[in-house]
């Protein structure tokens, strides 16, 4: 016989299959012990790293859409805007000082379409926000058509699907904060026409149009406008007849309510969270998810640790499974169609932990797998849900187009704006 015999005792093929099922079972706690040892049990270990591959493959199949990225912004703050002095192509780990955004992690996330966010602060309200905010379209569109195998500048639900299926990032415009058009709906056109397809009606200021987000707070010292103003709600109507999404995230609960009954094309909530869990005023209310579901519109949750865990939820840091935890509610609660991800990267000073830069994606994914998720609800969260927003609002656009709808062409005459040093003529 060649080889070698098994040790057996007393012969016989019951002490064989003895022998067999020891090692079998020798071999089983030797792997629950090693199991152990990492901290990790062998079944929860498998089960994450199929949830994991699930995610990957499902974010290959659909394309993941975020609502609001500040990339720019650092562009600005830490490159005083010279696109061509930086290599996006290359991590920007250790080159920046904080960045949670380049072309490597962009891949290893798997994002494949993001909104740009046009920021400038609001303290250039009534001075120099629009200079400044077409500074920061020239950012963007110099950062995109640096990297023309990677990104393409797209203005339309069909432009998104078209990069996707060419194996491109679609890279859109979100202009963060109604103040900087100021108050002039010809500036907003003029957005759009460059490419802008949604406007935040205000940031954490007031405009002329429209109450922020901090008129909600039990200490302002403000006095509120009552959410949109008569000059707000033209607005509105204005960006309907462009085909421009309505963003509300940043805006008060009344300018919330007001702009959900004057849209007649779906909103968004670019990045915001629930209010429920944590009592942010930046954060969306039940009464105002239940009438965003109304309207067709969807909330894109954000990751940030200030506005995904604060009281009566707060722990000793914010994590992931919280952010999942935002996510769930607004499924339970106004069905699946109506959420999607705003993650604000690189608009803000603290991460999440397990979310700490845009390669991080797939692990929320898979967080919701297993608690549940079907492929096709994961799928609607990742952009399905985004798609038809923006082509509904593409679809009010034309219709009022058809319909012959002119430009609206009021305006605010110069006497009764806040600030009038940098302002001449009559209007």
């Amino acid at each position: 016989m060649s080889g070698k015999e098994p040790l057996t005792f007393g012969g016989g093929g019951c002490n064989k299959n003895r022998l067999l099922i020891g090692g079998v079972i020798g071999f089983v706690v030797f792997a629950i012990i090693t199991g152990l040892a990492v901290g990790i049990p062998l079944s929860k270990r498998s089960t994450d790293e199929e949830n994991l591959a699930r995610a990957k493959k499902i974010l290959n199949e659909v394309p993941l859409i975020d609502g609001h990225n500040d990339l720019a912004w650092q562009y600005r703050a830490q490159a005083q805007n010279q696109v061509h002095q930086v290599n996006l192509a290359e991590s920007l780990i250790g080159i920046w000082n904080t960045t949670h955004t380049d072309i490597p992690r962009i891949e290893q996330g798997q994002l494949r379409a993001q909104f740009w966010a046009l920021y400038v602060p609001c303290d250039s309200q009534y001075i120099d926000a629009v200079r400044q905010s077409f500074d920061q379209m020239d950012t963007i569109k110099k950062f995109v058509a640096r990297y023309p195998d990677v990104f393409r500048f797209v203005t339309t639900a069909d432009g998104i699907m078209n990069e996707f299926n060419a194996g491109r990032f679609a890279s859109l415009v979100g202009l963060e904060g109604g103040h900087s058009i100021d108050s002039s709906l010809g500036n907003l056109r003029m957005f759009y026409d460059l490419g802008v397809r949604y406007m935040a009606i205000t940031h954490s200021c007031n405009t002329q149009g429209a109450d922020n987000w901090k008129m909600d707070n039990a200490d302002n010292t403000i006095t509120p406008l009552n959410g949109l103003t008569d000059f707000g709600k033209l607005v509105i109507k204005e960006m309907n007849r462009l085909g421009m999404l309505v963003d509300l995230s940043h805006v008060s609960e009344k300018t919330m309510l007001d702009s959900l009954e004057v849209s007649t094309a779906p909103v968004i909530f670019s990045h915001s969270s629930v209010w429920a869990i944590c009592n942010h005023n930046r954060n969306v209310r039940d009464n105002v998810l239940l009438k965003t579901k109304e309207n067709g519109g969807v909330v894109m949750v954000n990751f940030y640790p200030g506005y995904i865990n604060c009281a009566p939820n707060e722990l000793p840091q914010a994590t992931l499974a919280q952010v999942a935890n935002h996510i769930d509610y607004i499924k339970n609660l106004t069905g699946v169609d109506h959420v999607g991800i705003g993650a604000d990267y690189d608009g803000v000073p603290r991460v999440t932990v397990g979310l700490e830069d845009v390669s991080t994606y797939p692990a929320l994914f898979a967080e919701l797998a297993r608690r549940g998720w079907t492929d096709a609800e994961l799928k609607k969260l990742a952009g399905e849900n985004l798609l038809p927003v923006l082509k509904n609002a593409e679809e009010v656009r034309d219709q009022m187009m058809k319909d012959e709808v002119p430009p609206y062409e009021d305006h605010i005459p110069n006497k009764q704006i806040k600030n009038t040093t940098c302002r001449s003529g009559p209007f």
